[in-house]
């Protein structure tokens, strides 16, 4: 009888660690379908988590496609320093950037004046810059026109006179070269209360009164919706930003055709083109066009790009605009494989430290208390972090095959995260053993070794598939930050949503994550009625 009991707790110990090793790696084949395949080569084109931006890679990519090379967009990658380390890289061959961008921050300590010197800086480190597309699309501060009339406010001097107004601008604003720091500095502005907010969200700032003044790029078409005063640079503080490409000098080499493609937009794209364009994709009312859509018909009713062939015509947008189904089969395939891949590594780090943790006191505490201050900490500053450290190492094999360039910050990110709920429910099971079980255990002449897999892991396992099942849900909403750095997922719809003020958009990425981890939890559920000894579970309350 014994013999049989001890079998039967072998097999169910068997069973769990099977489980907490294996089970979310199967996610993976699910999750991350095709995104492990070798791609062939291929020209890559990120942009910035910003309206034109997209529109302006989109242009890029439709040339680029017109060649017959493959082309790829990467949409709404982050800001100014994730796509430059990107394209310096080599996960993205190209991008549009600013000439202001370019001197203000990528190069902010050299001084840089003029385009030439611009072009001399990014050729040392392997980039080429195209001539200006052909607008200016520079930063602004902007105000309530019946605010600015009641204050007399024309220009940014006059808001020494006014400490009293409340400033909300852009989180890149708020800390770049040209940004607010030195903003206030070179006009001497006394006022205190100035918060970073999204710059899709400052505008319904300025529409409900929370804020009084934002930053403004002059191209956007929110200025005319919200019937915003831009002050006049009275100063000439904010540089020229005139918009470029951005792209890989060994891009020529690779794609010559492609390369040449690129460069048909230099001088082609007048500021009133530009405004409108924004207008289509990003409308106050009416019908939204997708940015892909109106690349296409700009570059279709533009006689320089005029298409003479239906060839050329399907080149120019191949597949058509992505629709629901086709975009929540590929968030959640992304979004599972962030969960599961991180997950997994977690589990199988996890286990082991909880065990530890529950065998030496001064060890757990030290563990516990590491993990809880890793578990404290935001996320986007994690994921700001963790990118700038890997880009102190060299570029490593494995990682340009993973489907997306912050893959591996944000898998890094939610395995951190995930440590604190396993590590402390590990332990915690195996601590609450009664001590007459762990008594009889040592009575039977069984080794330590024996002891933990044939009675301490199969008592604990209901804990521990609970913190598990922990660490998973919580990985399914962290995961949506991923979209901040390029990883995709649920999140990539969430923020696309907030830059198109577009609530249905929003729900389309929130209400499948949230039923992603209802589903995780009821599998954890089933999981635990398979593995969990029959008596060591809860039992209904009759």
């Amino acid at each position: 009888m014994k013999h049989e009991t001890g079998k039967q707790a072998n097999r169910e110990t068997r069973r769990l660690l099977l489980l907490i090793s294996m089970s979310p790696c199967l996610l993976v084949f699910w999750g991350g379908e095709g995104t492990c395949r070798a791609q062939p080569r291929r020209v890559v084109v990120g942009s910035k988590a910003f309206t034109e931006s997209v529109i302006l890679a989109e242009l890029a990519t439709q040339l680029v496609r017109r060649t017959g090379a493959e082309a790829v967009h990467r949409p709404e990658l982050g800001g100014t320093r994730v796509l430059w380390d990107a394209l310096r890289r080599g996960d993205i061959d190209v991008y549009p950037e600013y000439t202001g961008t370019i001197s203000q921050e990528i190069f902010a300590r050299q001084g840089l004046q003029g385009d030439e010197a611009i072009r001399e800086a990014l050729a040392e480190q392997g980039i080429l810059m195209s001539r200006p597309l052909g607008f200016n699309n520079t930063y602004a501060l902007g105000i309530r026109e019946t605010l600015a009339a009641q204050l007399d406010i024309r220009k940014i001097s006059d808001l020494r006179q006014h400490p009293e107004l409340k400033f909300g601008f852009s989180n890149e604003f708020m800390e770049r070269g040209d940004g607010w720091p030195s903003l206030r500095d070179r006009y001497q502005l006394p006022q205190k209360d100035v918060t970073g907010l999204e710059h899709a969200l400052a505008y319904r700032g300025l529409e409900n009164g929370s804020i009084a003044l934002t930053d403004l790029y002059s191209t956007d078409p929110e200025i005319r919706y919200y019937d915003l005063r831009i002050l006049e640079d009275d100063l000439g503080h904010f540089p020229r930003y005139h918009a470029v490409l951005l792209h890989r000098a060994d891009l020529a080499d690779r794609a010559p055709e492609a390369a040449a493609a690129l460069l048909q937009l230099e001088g082609r794209i007048p500021r009133v083109a530009i405004v409108e364009m924004n207008s289509r994709a990003k409308p106050r009312s009416g019908e939204r066009v997708p940015e892909s859509r109106v690349a296409a018909d700009f570059l279709k009713e533009n006689p320089y790009f005029q298409i003479t062939s239906d060839e050329s015509a399907k080149a120019l947008n191949p597949s058509g605009d992505e629709g629901f189904w086709e975009r929540l089969q590929k968030y959640t395939g992304q979004h599972l494989f962030l969960v599961a891949v991180s997950l997994s590594a977690a589990v199988l780090i996890s286990v082991p430290l909880g065990i530890v943790a529950a065998k030496r006191a001064r060890v757990g505490q030290g563990i516990l208390a590491v993990t809880g201050i890793i578990q404290t900490l935001p996320a986007l500053a994690l994921l700001v972090f963790i990118m700038a450290l890997l880009h102190l190492i060299p570029p490593l094999p494995l990682v340009h095959k993973l489907p997306a360039l912050g893959t591996l910050p944000a898998v890094i990110a939610l395995f951190l995260y995930s440590l604190l709920p396993i590590i402390r429910n590990t332990c915690a099971g195996l601590q609450d053993i009664p001590l007459s079980v762990r008594e009889s255990a040592e009575a039977l002449g069984l080794p330590p070794g024996a002891r933990l897999r044939l009675v301490e892991l199969p008592m604990a396992s209901r804990s521990i598939l609970a913190g598990i099942k922990t660490a998973a849900v919580i990985n399914v909403g962290t995961a949506t930050l991923g979209a901040l750095v390029g990883a995709g997922g649920y999140g990539q719809l969430i923020l696309t949503g907030i830059r198109l003020d577009d609530v249905g958009l929003i729900l389309q990425g929130a209400v499948p994550a949230a039923l992603l981890a209802l589903l995780i939890q009821g599998l954890f559920e089933v999981a635990e009625r398979k593995l969990v000894p029959e008596g060591l579970r809860l039992q209904p309350a009759e």
